[in-house]
C-alpha cells in the first residue's frame, strides 16, 4: 500500500456521537457490535505489544524487530475485519491477512524456541520488564481472538481463515517471545501449584 492511503486532516468528525462508528465500507454499525470489538481489541493488542517494545528495543534487538513487523500487521488485520467479505464489489481491493504472515510468525516463533529449555510448570507473567509487558500483550491477544473467534461463529459475518491463524499463532509468538527475553527462559517466574496454602 502506498503511503497516501489514509489521509487523516480531522481527528474529531461528531459522525460517532451516537455510539456508531463506520466499517471501511462505510457501514454504520453500534460501538459495541461484536465486530467493532474485534477489532478494537486487535488494536489494544499493538498498543500494549508498542509498551512491550520500550522494553525490547534494547534487552533484545531481534525480537523488537520481529514486534516492528507484527505491529504492522495488525494494522493490516485491523482493516481486513473491518472490511467484511460480503460478496458485494468495492471501490478498492481490501487489505487482507494472507498465509504468508502466518507462516513468517511460526517461523519466527520457531527461532526463538530454539534457544529455550522444556518447561516443566506454567510459567507466571513477570521476569524483567519486558517479558512481563509481552505477557500482557499476549492475554490482550487471546481475547482479541476469542472475540474474532466468536464473530466468525455468526452466520452472517465474514472473517477469514487466516486472521484467526494469525491471532493464534501471535499468542503463541508472544508467549515465547516473553521466554526469549527472560534470559532465554533462566529468569522465568514458574507456577508452584498450592504453594501458599
Amino acid at each position: 500500500m502506498e503511503a497516501d492511503v489514509v489521509v487523516l486532516n480531522r481527528i474529531y468528525t461528531r459522525t460517532g456521537d451516537q455510539g456508531t462508528t463506520a466499517l471501511a465500507s462505510g457501514e454504520r454499525r453500534p460501538k459495541n457490535d461484536l465486530r467493532i470489538e474485534s477489532y478494537g481489541t486487535v488494536d489494544e493488542t499493538n498498543a500494549c505489544i508498542g509498551m512491550a517494545r520500550l522494553h525490547t528495543a534494547s534487552a533484545a534487538p531481534e525480537v523488537d524487530a520481529m514486534l516492528a513487523r507484527i505491529q504492522n500487521d495488525l494494522f493490516d488485520l485491523g482493516a481486513d475485519l473491518a472490511t467484511p467479505d460480503t460478496g458485494e464489489p468495492l471501490p478498492y481491493e481490501p487489505l487482507r491477512i494472507v498465509a504468508s504472515q502466518v507462516e513468517r510468525l511460526e517461523r519466527e516463533i520457531d527461532q526463538l524456541n530454539a534457544d529455550l529449555q522444556p518447561l516443566r510448570s506454567f510459567v507466571l507473567p513477570g521476569g524483567s520488564p519486558a517479558a512481563a509487558a509481552l505477557h500482557l500483550a499476549r492475554t490482550v491477544c487471546r481475547r482479541a481472538e476469542r472475540l474474532v473467534v466468536a464473530l466468525a461463529a455468526k452466520s452472517d459475518e465474514p472473517v477469514s481463515d487466516a486472521a484467526v491463524r494469525y491471532l493464534n499463532r501471535l499468542s503463541d509468538f508472544l508467549f515465547v517471545a516473553s521466554r526469549h527475553v527472560n534470559e532465554k527462559g533462566q529468569a522465568d517466574v514458574l507456577w508452584v501449584p498450592g504453594k501458599n496454602r
